[in-house]
């Protein structure tokens, strides 16, 4: 299908992901001189007889039909086999879009080049037939494909458009509908097996739970395992060399206590080695191993994927949502330095253009939809902000190491005896830092040994035995969970960072490396007891190559979510019958993630608790006869780690909130403390404000005052009977209060 000549038409409708990304193609499309207006509230760019709008994401969403919505009034079962309909989410720009299509004559999509960019196209096309029945069998219908937002890059794309992979968008959708039934069935079981409704639901799903287990499985490797002791020898000389003894590690204390005792006196220089270590340079950033890398400096996998996509959208560097770590032949390598040098690292461009030839690494996976990540235009850092700023150099840097020579390193080893013991030392000395000097993320410093000669000897200046002990497995960090999610085919490179994202909202994991809550150690032990295929990766990875295959037309979106259905009939039938054993597991451990510590008043657990009116507080558990409370932040879900606070002996906590930054509370003994000196409330009389407590309002809090009680604590020492008759407020309101 041909693009046309848009002289000829009434008019051309270019259709985006994103609004950045409608106005950047405008720009260059136009040369600059595309009018800003707008369409039904929406941003529209317009020049000759051309229009570019831009969607936010996905106009459309997959629901069931209203009747089964209601949690109370649905059989769980019942979703299996439910209807899924397709539901308008940003109805501005589904009107926006109707609107535009009445007089086109030509319609080209334009969204990312992905599976998601491909269903949010044709999501695009099917609102316009909603609307206009029949008038995409009389338009121009197609799409254009690019990696870049360069003027290049751009004008290729427009002047070769290709049709609209409907089979592509297919696969998306099924993703879509798999990953609804799945998610509303598993989470609406355990979450009215748990007690769990309203905003604490539990969120459970087809690519989640696996990604759970693992992490899960991991802290019951680091949980029972027994460390085991070892020691190792080593000495200084005089030349301050440092030397091992050649064994290594030592399981017998005696043994090595018997050869620490004949390490001393002189020891002989024996031998001496130089030899050459090549180190090549890293591969190019496939979305995988970008992430890991913004890992290991700093930013959670979707902090670094949301910059990432600004970056591409502003034109920074290419799509970041790719497999591939080959540089395909349509990169020209050299243009792409030769942009680089206006830039804050132009110095490393320059250098590198220098090179009569450029022989970029290349990785083991290649693919023919995006290429690497890499810059494809010059940045200083006033430019962007300073995560941007980081990602972007992180990235640039990776692109230089790419191309750059190999680190050329000495390595040297000397071997020295000692009374029929033989000591070894080490160092290196970097010769050509290479590809080093670019990726300074990954460095090698200088340890070169000092000058010494075969035969010379050295008096035994400091020899010491060091007890050391076998360590357990690390915890995941989010780059180390996103490559064992892919070496298992666990969700797919555009997904993998959203999973983890949702495993911190739903409180079920903190900190980075991830510690499993008890509430995930619940619900996956409920699971594997239950329904263990929806823990393991093979399920999901047989669903992710059917949605590959349907991409491929070998098999129909309709038969592989038939498919599923089936699949997750036989999961529900396992959890139906232990209903009783799975309501159980999880009650137990939503209660220890509750149990914030010790009491300071009476030693019993302080739990989470809720009072009649929906507020949060910290609770004895020896209530009524222990009163000691105190608050709690009122919004977000409140994770408890296993640091406890010297001082009082309670639980540090985290909140999160969708959207949010972690807030880091620390322990609530503490942060209350501090909340009430920063208010001037340094007398134990006074503390939290009246108003701070769900249910007492201004008109509550001024009756409390008038009746002398101005705080919290004041309040806390008289009984809710005294309370009301004091203030006349009524015994069963005061009761609510939940300060008690």
């Amino acid at each position: 299908m041909e693009r046309g000549s848009l002289s000829v038409v009434s008019m051309h409708l270019i259709i985006t992901e994103k609004h950045n990304t409608a106005k950047r193609i405008a720009h260059i499309l136009s040369g600059g001189r595309a009018e800003h207006r707008k369409v039904e509230g929406i941003d529209a760019y317009t020049f000759s007889n051309t229009t570019v709008v831009g969607l936010r994401g996905h106009v459309l969403s997959l629901d069931f039909p209203e009747q089964y919505r209601s949690w109370q009034a649905t059989s769980v079962r019942e979703l299996i086999g439910a209807e899924v309909v397709h539901v308008p989410t940003e109805k501005r720009y589904v009107r926006a879009i109707q609107k535009l299509a009445k007089d086109a004559e030509e319609i080209t999509i334009a969204t990312d080049y992905d599976r998601e960019g491909e269903l949010i196209g044709v999501e695009a096309l099917r609102i316009i037939e909603q609307a206009h029945p029949g008038l995409l069998d009389g338009v121009r219908v197609n799409r254009v494909r690019y990696s870049a937002l360069t003027k290049q890059e751009i004008e290729e794309a427009f002047s070769h458009p290709v049709e609209v992979d409907f089979r592509l968008a297919a696969s998306g959708e099924a993703r879509q509908t798999i990953d609804l039934v799945w998610g509303a069935v598993l989470t609406r079981y355990l979450s009215i097996a748990g007690g769990r409704l309203g905003d604490n639901f539990l969120s459970v799903g087809r690519v989640q739970s696996p990604t759970l287990a693992l992490i899960v499985q991991r802290e019951r490797e680091i949980q029972a395992f027994v460390p085991q002791k070892y020691w190792e020898i080593e000495a200084t000389l005089e030349n301050d060399v440092v030397a091992r003894h050649e064994h290594g590690r030592f399981d017998d204390k005696k043994e090595a206590d018997e050869v620490l005792q004949r390490i001393v006196g002189r020891a002989t220089l024996v031998g001496l080695d130089t030899g050459r270590r090549t180190d090549r340079p890293p591969t190019p950033f496939n979305t995988t191993e970008f992430l890991r890398a913004a890992s290991a400096i700093g930013f959670s996998a979707s902090n670094a994927m949301r910059i990432a996509e600004s970056l591409y959208t502003n034109g920074y560097i290419s799509y970041p949502r790719t497999d591939n770590t080959v540089y395909p032949k349509s990169v020209n390598l050299r243009d792409v330095l030769s942009a680089l040098r206006d830039g804050e690292l132009g110095e490393y461009a320059a250098e590198l253009l220098s090179k009569k030839r450029l022989s970029p690494t290349r990785g083991k996976k290649e693919t023919t939809d995006h290429p690497p990540i890499h810059p494809v235009a010059a940045a200083r850092r006033s430019q962007l902000s300073e995560q941007e700023w980081k990602v972007y150099e992180l990235i640039t840097r990776r692109f230089f190491a790419t191309l750059a020579d190999p680190c050329i390193v000495e390595t040297q080893r000397a071997v020295f005896e000692v009374n029929g013991e033989q000591l070894v030392a080490t160092g290196l000395r970097v010769l050509d830092e290479g590809w080093r000097r670019y990726y300074i993320y990954s460095k090698v410093e200088d340890r070169p040994l000092p000058e010494m000669q075969v035969g010379e000897r050295y008096a035994v200046v400091e020899p010491r035995l060091l007890e050391k002990h076998t360590k357990p497995p690390a915890r995941y960090t989010q780059g180390a969970l996103i490559k064992k999610m892919e070496e298992l085919g666990i969700g797919t490179k555009s997904t993998r960072h959203e999973i983890i994202a949702k495993l911190y909202s739903r409180g079920y994991v903190v900190g980075n490396p991830m510690k499993p809550t008890q509430l995930s150690f619940s619900v996956i032990d409920a699971l594997e007891s239950n329904a263990p295929n929806i823990t393991r990766p093979e399920m999901t990875r047989k669903l992710e190559q059917d949605m590959d295959r349907i991409a491929e037309g070998a098999v129909s979106e309709q038969d592989v979510i038939e498919e599923s259905r089936d699949m997750l009939y036989r999961v529900f039938d396992q959890l139906e019958k232990n209903t009783e054993a799975i309501s159980r597991s999880i009650r137990e451990g939503l209660r220890e993630d509750a149990v914030l510590g010790r009491c300071p008043s009476c030693g019993k657990d302080m739990l989470i608790r809720r009072s009649r009116r929906g507020g949060r507080f910290a609770g004895c558990s020896g209530y009524p006869e222990c009163t000691f409370t105190l608050p709690l932040p009122r919004s977000g879900k409140i994770v408890v780690s296993d640091r406890v606070c010297e001082r009082h002996g309670l639980f540090h906590i985290t909140v999160v909130s969708k959207g949010k930054r972690p807030w880091r509370v620390g322990c609530p003994m503490c942060s209350f403390e501090e909340w009430k000196s920063s208010n001037g409330n340094t007398n134990g009389d006074k503390g939290q404000d009246l108003t701070d407590i769900e249910g007492i309002g201004r008109t509550y809090a001024k009756r409390l005052r008038e009746a002398g009680i101005k705080s919290v604590d004041a309040l806390r020492q008289l009984s809710p009977e005294r309370v009301s008759e004091l203030t006349g407020i009524p015994l069963s309101r005061v009761r609510r209060w939940g300060v008690w």
